[in-house]
């Protein structure tokens, strides 16, 4: 009692004028957020998915690293192939990269995606690595597809993706194949599909979704409209740029592509629909800020302020950073260490794949002929036998 009589006489301790606050700690709670799509989704034959998106302040600050970690693997590529470390096609997805992210939010990795040249950043979404990304850029053995796909051919069979294809629209009916599988196992697994604006007019896309529609696969058609097809705006190639009704027959459903938790929405209701009915049809109104690829400039057929416009007014990226603020998730300074540190990482796993070597020769008939065959190699007057192939 008299000790506790003296602590209560005793002055208060000052802290010294040194003395600073501990900053709050980022969040990684798992509490639920309820937060509104930016836009309403507008839908065909079908009723729209609320725009109350559930989600936490863990998955956002995943989705404000994931989407920064594809933009700064984009630019690093863009240079990579200025430096001539890159050769051939190069397709950049810096502008769209909530598409992958939020779809991948959205389901597992025993659903399947197939996707046209565009694939980087599906790649990593797939749970893909940088150094695996890079030394494919590069073709170096160590690639995702062992150096011999290069940026338009990723690949990742343990996670179902099933690539990027430089055939343009040619993915679609392979994508309803992997669903016609799906339906045939017996399993409650989708698959998606993704095309660009520009193979929107395809007739192959239009014969896979109407045997996808008489069989009810599980097939997500998803257009990931970013308004140009090459260097041709969508109102020039199509006579109906509205391509979430394009399935006619088949449910539709437009969804702003820069907003993370409207694609999470829309791709979860997308596939409830398609393991219980059928396909349905996605359209993605997104944006590319580089060219088509990297032999165009992106900026003979549109102006400077139009692409200036959408990174300021519409930039995915932007938006979940503006939601962490608003929810006192992290600090300005919080997100800056977050960035530096995935500069780091990236020029960490660019210099590591740097360091893998080119495919040696006996790669160049690998993973053609099935092994085992004795396939033989001859000259063009088939007198001479040049080798016995693995």
């Amino acid at each position: 009692m008299a000790a506790a009589a003296l602590l209560r006489r005793l002055p208060a301790a000052r802290a010294p004028a040194t003395a600073f606050v501990v900053a709050r700690p980022i969040s990684d709670s798992t509490a639920a957020l309820t937060i509104e799509t930016s836009v309403p989704f507008t839908s065909h034959l079908v009723d729209p998915p609320s725009r109350d998106v559930t989600t936490t302040p863990a998955e956002l600050m995943t989705f404000f690293r994931d989407m920064s970690v594809m933009r700064r693997m984009e630019i690093a590529a863009d240079s990579l192939y200025k430096a001539k470390l890159i050769r051939g096609f190069c397709h950049l997805y810096d502008g769209q990269e909530a598409v992958a992210v939020g779809m991948e939010a959205a389901i597992t990795r025993s659903d399947s995606i197939i996707t046209a040249y565009r694939d980087h950043c599906t790649y990593l979404a797939r749970g893909g690595d940088l150094v695996s990304a890079f030394a494919e850029l590069m073709g170096r053995e160590t690639g995702c597809s062992r150096g011999k796909g290069g940026s338009m051919h990723f690949y990742k069979k343990d996670a179902n993706f099933y690539g990027g294809h430089g055939i343009v629209g040619a993915q679609v009916p392979l994508g309803c194949g992997l669903a016609f599988a799906q339906k045939y196992k017996k399993e409650d697994t989708a698959t998606f599909a993704l095309y660009g604006d520009g193979a929107a007019n395809q007739g192959q896309l239009f014969e896979a979704l109407n045997i996808s529609a008489l069989w009810k696969l599980p097939a997500i058609l998803v257009c990931e409209n970013n308004h140009y097809g090459m260097g041709t705006a969508e109102w020039r190639a199509a006579k109906s740029p509205a391509y979430y009704k394009r399935g006619d027959y088949v449910p539709g459903l437009k969804v702003d592509g820069m907003d993370v938790l409207a694609v999470k929405q829309a791709c979860k209701f997308a596939k409830d629909h398609a393991v219980a009915n059928g396909p349905i049809v996605l359209e993605m109104d997104t944006y590319r800020y580089h060219g088509h690829s990297m032999s165009d400039p992106g900026s003979t057929y549109r102006t400077r302020d139009e692409i200036s416009g959408v990174r300021q007014e519409r930039d995915p990226i932007e938006r979940v950073r503006k939601l962490i603020f608003a929810h006192d998730l992290a600090t300005p300074a919080d997100l800056k260490d977050m960035e530096k540190e995935i500069r780091k990482q990236v020029d960490d796993a660019i210099a590591k794949a740097k360091e893998s070597s080119m495919p040696g020769t006996s790669e160049l008939f690998t993973n053609v002929y099935k092994k085992g065959f004795g396939v033989e190699s001859f000259g063009p007057d088939r007198k001479e036998l040049r080798a016995t192939l693995p």
